[in-house]
């Protein structure tokens, strides 16, 4: 079936069959769409702050689509990347991190953490190789061991590259300890490096080899589906976060308040005018955002754009204003505003 023939999630459900339930109709159109020996499904990262989810979902798509940072809770948005062979095509979903939370904006992802694991195929489990494994490690495992329906599992020596051999064996023995600890079996434990891209396709053969036969989600060459404003703005983000400190980056959103291209250029010669709010919740810490004379938001201008452009392949105009929405992850109308 062409890529052009390929129902969306929206024709399934428009119709019906006589005497089918919807539930079957879904089943009986998904079957129809499916190349026998094809198998596809949907996969999340998880693991603490910093331990290489993101980064290890860039490699595996080949393309940034997710952001990285050292802060923790990074990740807001559910980001899905989209790998495709031949014979395969596996989802990647980079969730945010689960933790305890002292906001509305926390609760809400929490929420949104345990709905995405109880609807993927294969979770896997990212276990940095340089450090040890705590009860952190322990608590997130053990959350999913509890699950109604339990994905497969898989364990993922992250930042292989940061250790020696010697210290890479303690570290999968450790593994095997967190198995008898939390009850639960992982079906490949697999050391790897997404920096050096060090066993990624590994990675991504075990996965595709763990999924069940099923059709192909998105056309071929597609590796994410979320809008381009929603990427602009967590680039932004990211930019912005680099050199923060303390508990402001907890503080920090990006809204997309306009995005197009520039009329009247030549074809040849595009230019993405892109205006966008870094928001922050007290006055204070928009003064260090910005920074003296400004040199702050410049350096975060100047990273974004980079980024920007690397992105969409076209050279970006960025006009960046900082805004003050008081206490905004504790409040629904901005929550809501501002997209969680």
């Amino acid at each position: 079936m062409t890529d052009e023939q390929m129902p969306s999630l929206a024709d399934l459900m428009d119709g019906d069959e006589e005497g089918l339930s919807d539930v079957d109709y879904v089943a009986a159109r998904v079957a129809e769409a499916t190349t026998p020996g094809f198998h596809s499904g949907f996969m999340c990262l998880v693991g603490r702050p910093n331990a290489g989810k993101s980064t290890l979902t860039n490699a595996l798509v080949g393309s940034k689509i997710a952001i990285s940072s050292s802060k923790p809770q990074t990740t807001r948005h559910v980001i899905r990347g989209v790998v495709s062979t031949a014979q395969a095509q596996l989802v990647l979903i980079d969730t945010p991190g689960l933790h305890k939370p002292r906001t509305l904006l926390g609760e809400r992802l929490n929420d949104l953490v345990f709905d995405t694991w109880s609807q993927v195929d294969v979770i896997g489990v990212c276990l940095p190789s340089n450090q040890r494994i705590g009860p952190g490690d322990a608590y997130l495992v053990s959350q999913i061991a509890e699950l109604a329906h339990r994905p497969t599992l898989i364990a993922l020596a992250t930042k292989s590259d940061l250790v020696s051999s010697g210290r890479m064996a303690e570290h999968l023995a450790s593994i095997t300890e967190l198995e008898q600890q939390t009850g639960v079996t992982f079906a490949e434990i697999v050391p790897c490096s997404a920096l050096e891209g060090s066993q990624v396709d590994e990675v991504r053969d075990i996965v595709i080899g763990l999924l069940p036969e099923g059709p192909a989600y998105y056309p071929d060459g597609e590796i994410t589906d979320e809008p381009t404003e929603t990427l602009v703005a967590e680039l932004i983000r990211e930019a912005a976060l680099e050199d923060l400190r303390d508990e402001l980056p907890h503080s920090v959103a990006v809204e997309i308040v306009e995005m197009g291209n520039r009329e009247g250029r030549p074809q040849d010669r595009p230019l993405l005018d892109v205006v966008a709010n870094i928001v922050v919740e007290r006055n204070s810490q928009k003064g260090i955002l910005i920074g003296a004379k400004g040199s702050h938001i410049r350096e975060v201008g100047t990273r974004a754009r980079s980024h920007i452009s690397a992105l969409l392949g076209t050279p970006v105009h960025l006009d960046l204003q900082v805004k003050v929405l008081e206490d905004w992850q504790s409040d629904p109308r901005y929550l809501n505003r501002l997209g969680f």
